[in-house]
């Protein structure tokens, strides 16, 4: 932080400046607001003295009665809560966006970026008593490199050639130079397990804070704090930390008013502004890569015509559904994933705008034959869901297309419906880099390609984008691959989401982070109980 920017943030700390005029003022640098809210709230927590003790409780949508502990199938909110809670990762991506070493001492690249070798930390214990060592960190990667176990950091990791162990350090050989590297790294799924998870996947035994005392998918998940965690001074203040699992939002919001629970997700955007008035709380939103979508596997007919997933793109009307579902908590998308959160993001793409004409004509070339357009969708899926369906098949039916919607039950909604199902609603929180993003979701072999998005050319200037250094080089490279996923790809995305989460005023040491709901899955072990 520079010395102006400092004495701004201090000046606010004083009351001598809003929130509103600092973050004006920060643009004014180039700080974004998410960057600004950031910086903010370290502030706030630098001024706190953490306190340890009590039950930490959060209420949570994004759970269901299939959940399970194995970091290679996690797709929702709960599971991702729980991961955090007693495992970690090699490295960490900070609120700023920039990388920090976790479970890994440090990391560094040969100079053409294609072998990366990360020194692995010494003496830090698994919840079974055993030492985390170099081997286990291999052997992570090693199962998540395994299509058999249909992990979502498949894609992420199939461009490491060989990997190997050399004393203290894991060596990463890759296929082509990669740059963000490190940022892959980050990837929740790659939670380091003893042997990697091979043994028992589902063990819930890692380096966290935390152990798994209590394991009931869909209703509640309990934890204790473990007295030989490596990180205590920073993390796992309260004794125990509990998750219910609440997907109804108004049970949730009832539960964060009634003290119930002390922190919620996915406030509801239609409800945030009434929750923000009442007593001991607050409403924190943050802007950031999360978006929420439909989605329609493009090699299933009818989606398989280029002309008919045009015409849905074109029906929507994106203007009305920030308007009208996300209350103006987040901003318009463009049916590629990515948005100026990304270092990269090329600002001169053409923004898609709502044509009930151009729909019609999409329609008409596609020669569909008028039957149902079955569209699956849950609130589950994300806040408003059911909602945001009715606004897409009302603008569709203007144009001609026989959009008929489905309704899902919450439970199973992520194992049944989301990458199974050819049409449905669904939400990514977004990753820190392109690479991480298109490689998760977009890479034809990427287990978690929820679009069926197989491009060989595709492929291939992903490949290039990992290997250029030259970052106006790799900007381009990305912007190709944005163009062709707006303008042929399954992925409609209508809207990129903020967070909203409530925090009750007794939690301390709460920081907005754009890259996910709850503190990016941690608040349970970064914050603590002001009256514990």
């Amino acid at each position: 932080m520079n010395e102006q920017l400092k004495h701004m943030t201090g000046q606010v700390a004083k009351g001598l400046m809003t929130r509103r005029e600092f973050i004006g003022r920060a643009a004014a640098l180039g700080v974004t607001a998410a960057v600004a809210n950031t910086m903010l709230a370290e502030r706030a927590q630098a001024q706190e003295t953490p306190k340890r003790g009590g039950m930490i409780r959060i209420g949570s949508s994004g759970g269901e009665s299939t959940n399970t502990q194995d970091p290679a199938l996690t797709a929702s909110e709960v599971p991702l809560n729980n991961l955090y809670a007693w495992g970690e990762t090699l490295v960490e991506v900070s609120p700023d966006g920039t990388l920090e070493p976790r479970l890994s001492e440090s990391f560094e690249a040969s100079a053409d970026a294609k072998t990366w070798t990360f020194k692995v930390r010494k003496g830090i214990p698994f919840s079974n008593g055993k030492d985390m060592t170099p081997d286990d960190v291999l052997k992570t990667l090693q199962r998540h490199s395994n299509e058999d176990s249909q992990s979502g950091a498949l894609g992420i990791v199939k461009g490491i050639a060989d990997m190997k162990v050399d004393g203290d350090y894991v060596v990463l050989e890759l296929e082509e130079a990669n740059a963000d590297l490190p940022y892959l790294m980050s990837d929740y799924h790659l939670i380091i397990q003893p042997n990697g998870g091979m043994d028992d996947p589902g063990a819930a035994i890692g380096t966290g804070a935390y152990t798994l005392e209590i394991d009931e998918p869909g209703v509640r998940h309990a934890f204790k704090r473990r007295d030989d965690y490596w990180d205590s001074e920073n993390r796992g203040f309260a004794d125990e930390f509990e998750q219910l699992v609440l997907n109804d939002a108004t049970a949730r919001t009832a539960a964060l008013q009634s003290g119930q629970v002390h922190l919620i997700n996915r406030v509801d955007p239609k409800v945030a502004a009434l929750l923000a008035r009442a007593p001991n709380l607050e409403v924190r939103n943050v802007s950031g890569p999360g978006h929420y979508v439909f989605i329609a596997h493009i090699d299933t007919p009818p989606f398989d015509n280029n002309d008919l997933r045009l015409a849905l793109k074109y029906a929507i009307n994106r203007e009305e559904m920030v308007d009208k579902i996300l209350r103006g908590y987040g901003t318009v998308g463009n049916d590629m994933p990515i948005n100026k959160a990304y270092p990269l993001f090329d600002e001169s793409i053409p923004q898609r705008e709502h044509s009930i004409e151009k729909a019609k004509e999409h329609y008409a070339a596609s020669g569909h034959d008028g039957s149902p357009i079955i569209l699956r969708v849950s609130d589950g899926a994300f806040p408003g869901a059911v909602d945001a369906a009715a606004l897409f098949q009302q603008s569709a039916q203007a144009a001609g297309i026989p959009l008929e919607i489905k309704r899902e039950p919450n439970d199973g909604y992520w194992s049944e419906v989301w990458n199974v199902q050819p049409f449905c609603a669904s939400y990514w929180g977004g990753r820190p880099v392109q690479d991480q993003m298109y490689s998760t979701a977009y890479l034809s072999t990427a287990d978690w390609n929820d679009t069926r998005w197989k491009r060989p050319e595709f492929d291939a200037m992903l490949k290039e984008a990992k290997a250029e250094l030259d970052t106006a080089k790799r900007k381009e490279l990305y912007s190709k691959m944005g163009r062709m996923l707006r303008d042929e790809g399954g992925l409609i995305l209508p809207m990129f989401n903020d967070f909203i989460n409530g925090v009750s005023n007794d939690v301390g040491g709460w920081i907005d982070d754009p890259y996910g709901e709850m503190m990016s899955n941690q608040a349970a072990i970064k914050c603590w109980l002001k009256n514990a």
